[in-house]
């Protein structure tokens, strides 16, 4: 390693902060930091940023390359023979694009001269299917019918009347973006002759207007588990629409919507419902069927049920989804009073209240007090 590093240049490995065996990535990262705080733009009218700017460019022009940094290396900046300054440029005729590509993509948002793919994966569709509240507790199957992007019969997907396909964009020449020169930044673009696929058809299918696919109405069958709940998303993968260019298809969601019971209602995965009883079966006690989701089911009434008391039968509700077991039946009696009693009937009431001793007492003496309270 030569001594003679020159009197008014400073060393290109301390400009960049990097060692002297410092690998491509390291300079390439140290460059970035560098040039991202000393950039003109970020730093107007500053001429030592701008200064400092140049010189971490160029430190990075000479090091990037294998052997002028060979050359560096051995001999300093004498070594360069006076071919590492910027000659009139800030670049020293160096591809910037290439350099800041890469670097300054996110500063700038050149990014690199990367063509974009006219291969696009096929959109995702929803169809929204209604169905009947014990469907969704047994599964059911049904067909439906979809409208989506197919690829084209016509063309078979190539777009072009002739099926020769897409050719290179005359305007971009197959590269998708045209490059500007602002200054000494060269700056890239989005080809707008072709939308940056660098390539155009000149002879679009008169069906599908060069785009590849046509709508078309399908049929689809469908599965619906039991168990399934409202809102729920059955995807059918690849059951969307085509992609471009024999690009991969999109997926399908089947939105499932549950249409009321006149009897149960659902609470996850029990069952709830409502029964009236009569005051005698209340106070004597009971033992009946009623219709259950999937057949009839026993209930028991114990002697003095209140109305409202809620009966759990185990086992008797949804099954869960995708696993074993049910959630339960939940059955809330409420005590029905006659509106209308005939003269023999109120005549036995009465008897019967005769008989009854209800006890109105407050069984918490402060709640007495509130009673007062309220009613003084």
């Amino acid at each position: 390693m030569s001594s003679n590093t020159g009197v008014s240049k400073a060393d290109y490995y301390e400009v960049l902060g990097v060692s002297r065996d410092a690998s491509e990535q390291e300079l390439k990262s140290a460059y970035r930091k560098q040039a991202l705080k000393y950039h003109p733009d970020r730093n107007p009218g500053d001429r030592t940023a701008e200064e400092k700017f140049k010189e971490a460019s160029e430190a990075y022009q000479v090091l990037s390359d294998a052997d002028k940094r060979a050359a560096y290396d051995r001999y300093g900046h004498a070594g360069l023979g006076g071919g590492a300054g910027f000659a009139g440029s800030p670049f020293g005729g160096v591809d910037i694009g290439d350099i800041f590509g890469d670097i300054f993509g996110e500063m700038f948002n050149m990014g690199g001269a990367h063509r974009a793919s006219r291969q696009q994966r096929g959109d995702d569709l929803r169809f929204d299917l209604t169905i009947d509240f014990e469907d969704a507790i047994f599964g059911t199957e049904t067909e439906v019918k979809i409208r989506r992007l197919e690829i084209c019969s016509t063309c078979h997907g190539r777009g072009s009347t002739s099926g020769r396909g897409p050719s290179v964009c005359a305007h971009c020449q197959g590269r998708g973006q045209i490059r500007y020169q602002q200054g000494f930044f060269s700056v890239a673009r989005t080809c707008s002759a072709c939308g940056g696929a660098g390539s155009v058809i000149s002879d679009p299918c008169t069906v599908c207007r060069g785009e590849g696919r046509a709508a078309a109405e399908v049929k689809l069958h469908v599965k619906v588990p039991a168990g399934v709940e409202e809102g729920t998303r059955i995807r059918y993968t690849g059951e969307g629409d085509a992609g471009r260019v024999a690009g991969p298809k999109g997926d399908l969601y089947i939105v499932l919507s549950i249409r009321p019971h006149d009897f149960f209602e659902r609470h996850g995965q029990d069952l709830h419902c409502v029964i009236p009883i009569s005051f005698p079966q209340a106070a004597l006690g009971a033992e009946f069927e009623i219709p259950g989701i999937d057949g009839p089911v026993s209930i028991k009434i114990s002697e003095g049920t209140q109305s409202g008391k809620e009966l759990r039968i185990r086992g008797r509700g949804v099954p869960y989804l995708n696993e074993k077991g049910h959630g339960d039946l939940v059955v809330k009696v409420v005590v029905q009073i006659p509106k209308k009693l005939s003269r023999a009937q109120r005549e036995m009431v009465a008897k019967l209240a005769e008989s009854l001793t209800v006890d109105n007492k407050p069984s918490s003496p402060g709640l007495m007090d509130k009673m007062k309270d309220l009613f003084s």
